[in-house]
């Protein structure tokens, strides 16, 4: 059955983060992917944070003059996120490469996950990551 409104979608969307190994709550996901839409202005540390690790991983962004990608926005915002006091764990805990890799499930960019998968195999030895192959292909 396919998605009927935005929560359908919203809730799809998340399960297939999830089975890509996403980690991070429904919440601070829904929450992120929102701000990452009306986001125009971003800590430029944060901006070259992820180009830098874009760079060495080789996945290309689409900035433009007027536009950022995405996949930077995404990072910035989740990277700019405090813990919560109550919360035990938290995205913020996070290293910047496994953020990034956090940011590649919830985009559903399955092919620049695998690279970073690769390009960090130190980093992701957890038995939560795969490698594509084990992914199901975004449609």
């Amino acid at each position: 059955m396919a998605p009927t409104g935005p929560d359908d979608a919203n809730e799809k969307s998340y399960r297939e983060y999830q089975e890509l190994g996403g980690i991070i709550n429904k919440k601070d996901y829904t929450n992120a992917l929102m701000m990452a839409e009306n986001t125009t202005i971003l800590d430029k540390t944060r901006i070259a944070q992820a180009e830098n690790i874009a760079r060495f991983v080789g996945i290309e962004l689409h900035n433009t003059e007027n536009a950022i990608d995405q996949k930077i926005a995404l990072y910035a915002i989740l990277r700019s996120d405090l813990k919560p006091k109550e919360v035990e764990h938290h995205h913020s805990q996070m290293g910047d490469q496994r953020l990034f890799a956090e940011v590649l499930r919830m985009l559903g960019d399955v092919e620049s996950l695998d690279k970073m998968i690769k390009s960090y195999p130190n980093i992701f030895l957890g038995d939560h990551e795969k490698s594509h192959e084990e992914y199901p292909k975004a449609a």
